[in-house]
This record gives structure tokens, C-alpha cells and sequence, in this order.
């Protein structure tokens, strides 16, 4: 029987700094019979012309910036793979990822079974980084694995994943109508297609960290709140297809609440529509207590001050440890130089 053919899918934008070190581990998979496909969606820098210089076996597609939904279905589209390993343009891929999770399968297994692995988060150095280890790390049904997510404030990042191409199309595109939490609302799709999740370990994704800048962050940016809403929405609906029970609303309820500091400030319509959505769940969303870390700021110089030093604080603890790791990670090329 002949090798699946694996497509791994990159969207690029503006990925200069980090693209050589995702495509060396895309094309060091020793799982050999892979297509890799970049789409380089309207870099400003030199994202393109590294690709082109990089590998032969690499496709390079170039288009007007769509955004990284459009990059995604775009690269989809085109690929042949008979499964799909996604990931992005500054993240890097275990070697033996996609061949230790196709060892997993079961000849009785279903084409739709979800395979998943571990991620590790990092800045620069991937030996530094720690794979963690949540709830979601083993085989799960489509609706506990949802649950879970929601209950625990937890995920898994989206390449730890590798689906057939028969799971990618019952799930359908990525969702160009939105801005942020693109990913946790296709996975939820690809979930709720799939007949659940295997776990694979020993291998998995380094997911690199990065600044206020990135996709992943929310801030205080109304049109990212706005998507996050309608994510949230959509994925309720999704487990609720599933499974309509106790646990579940309580999952929902928790998955709301576990938003609120995050979409409600400045947002009186979005506070109106979460509060709506929890009645119909039977339940009520509260404004959570600060952490004592931060409480102790607010009798002296007020809530408001508090509230930015909550979220301030860690992000300015976060960029030194990140500048440091850089500087690290440099020495240590110029060394191996």
C-alpha cells in the first residue's frame, strides 16, 4: 500500500524572522512523502524571497493580503495530501511529528479520527521550551474534548493537530468572516466532524510566544472583541449539537465567565449579549475578584490603575524574558557558527 501523502499548509505574513526556522522543520519531517505549501499572503518583507531560495520541494503561492483564513483555504485548495498538517510560519514541527502520528493508526480506526500531540511554548530557543500537559493531552470523544476546553481555559494549539483530508472537507474552510479565534472555531468545526481525538505521545509543535502585536492577542481592539463574541456563540452552538445536558451548560457558563474581563471593559453591547447568552444557559456572569497580586493597588491608587497593572505587568515581564532569550538564542548561533 502506498504512503499517504501529507500536506503540511503555511500561511506567511510579513514572517521574515521566523520562516527558515518553520520550513527546515517542515522539510526535516522523517516522515518523507510530505508536499509543503507557503502562502505568502502580501508580505512587505522578505518572507517571499526566502521560500523561493529555501528548498525546491516547497510551493510558493503569492496573493493580496486576505488575511490568515483566506491564506489557509487558499493553500488548502491547492495541496493533494491525503492528510492535512497545518502550521504556522513561526512555529516549529517535532521531526518525527507526522510520521509518530500516522504510526498511530489502527487499520479499524475511522478516516475521521482526529489525531493530536503535544505543544511546547517558546521564544527563540525551542530546547529550552517545556511541552504541556492539560486535559485535552488524550483520546477524547468531540463533545468531552469541547467541555474540557470551555471548563478548563485550556487548548491545544492548531498544529498539534493532523486530519485526513476527509475530516478537512466535512468540516469546511477556515472562517474568513472573522478576526481572531479563527482557529478555535474551525477546530470546533473540525470536532464536531470528526469521530474524536487520539492522542499521540513523545512528539508534538513548538509554539512560539510572541508580543502585544500578535494575532493571539485581544487587547482592546473592538473588532477583535466583536469576533471573539461571535466565536464563543458559534462554538456553544457547536456542543450543544452535540450534547445537550447539566455538564454542558455548565461548560458553556464557565467558557462565558472565563471571558468576561477580557471582551466585557468598554463594551456595555457585548456585556448585554453575554449576560443574554448566560440567561438562557441559567446563569449569570459576575466581574471576578483581582488577584491579590494586583488587589493591593487599588485602595491606593484606585481600580482603574489596578486593572492596567493586571495586564501591563506581566506582558513588561513577559518582553524581558523574551529579549533575554533572544540574545541567548544569538550567542548561541554565533557560536555554533
Amino acid at each position: 500500500m502506498a504512503k499517504p501523502l501529507v500536506s503540511i499548509l503555511i500561511p506567511a505574513y510579513n514572517a521574515e524572522q521566523t520562516i527558515s526556522q518553520t520550513l527546515q522543520s517542515a522539510v526535516a519531517q522523517t516522515w518523507a512523502h510530505t508536499e509543503i505549501i507557503v502562502v505568502d499572503d502580501g508580505s512587505t518583507d522578505r518572507t517571499a524571497d526566502i521560500v523561493r531560495r529555501f528548498d525546491s520541494k516547497i510551493t510558493l503561492v503569492s496573493q493580496e493580503n486576505q488575511g490568515m483564513s483566506d491564506a489557509m483555504n487558499s493553500a488548502y485548495r491547492i495541496s493533494r495530501g491525503d492528510y492535512i498538517q497545518e502550521l504556522d510560519a513561526d512555529d516549529v514541527l517535532m521531526p518525527d511529528k507526522i510520521e509518530r502520528q500516522l504510526a498511530a493508526l489502527r487499520p479499524a480506526d475511522s478516516s475521521r479520527l482526529l489525531l493530536s500531540s503535544a505543544w511546547a511554548p517558546f521564544y527563540y530557543r525551542t530546547s529550552c521550551a517545556r511541552f504541556v500537559r492539560n486535559s485535552l493531552c488524550q483520546d477524547l470523544s468531540p463533545a468531552e474534548w469541547i467541555v474540557r476546553k470551555m471548563e478548563d481555559n485550556t487548548y491545544m494549539q492548531n498544529a498539534t493537530f493532523l486530519m485526513s483530508r476527509e475530516l478537512a472537507e466535512a468540516a469546511g474552510p477556515w472562517p474568513k468572516h472573522l478576526h481572531y479565534d479563527q482557529d478555535g472555531e474551525y477546530f470546533a468545526r473540525v470536532l464536531l466532524a470528526s469521530e474524536g481525538t487520539r492522542f499521540v505521545e513523545g512528539t508534538g509543535v513548538f509554539y512560539r510566544q510572541r508580543d502585544s502585536s500578535r494575532v493571539s492577542y485581544i487587547g482592546n481592539s473592538d473588532r477583535k472583541k466583536d469576533s471573539m463574541l461571535i466565536s464563543m456563540k458559534l462554538q456553544i452552538q457547536y456542543l450543544q449539537s452535540l450534547e445537550e445536558s447539566e455538564r454542558t451548560r455548565r461548560a458553556c457558563l464557565t467558557y462565558l465567565q472565563n471571558w468576561y474581563g477580557d471582551l466585557v471593559p468598554g463594551r456595555p453591547d457585548i456585556l448585554a449579549e453575554m449576560q443574554s447568552l448566560a440567561a438562557q444557559l441559567q446563569g449569570h456572569l459576575e466581574e471576578q475578584p483581582m488577584s491579590w497580586k494586583y488587589a493591593w493597588i487599588k485602595p491606593i491608587l484606585g481600580k482603574n490603575t489596578a486593572k492596567r497593572a493586571s495586564k501591563t505587568l506581566p506582558a513588561l515581564k513577559a518582553s524581558a524574558i523574551r529579549r533575554c532569550d533572544k540574545v541567548l538564542y544569538e550567542l548561541g548561533t554565533r557560536g555554533a557558527v
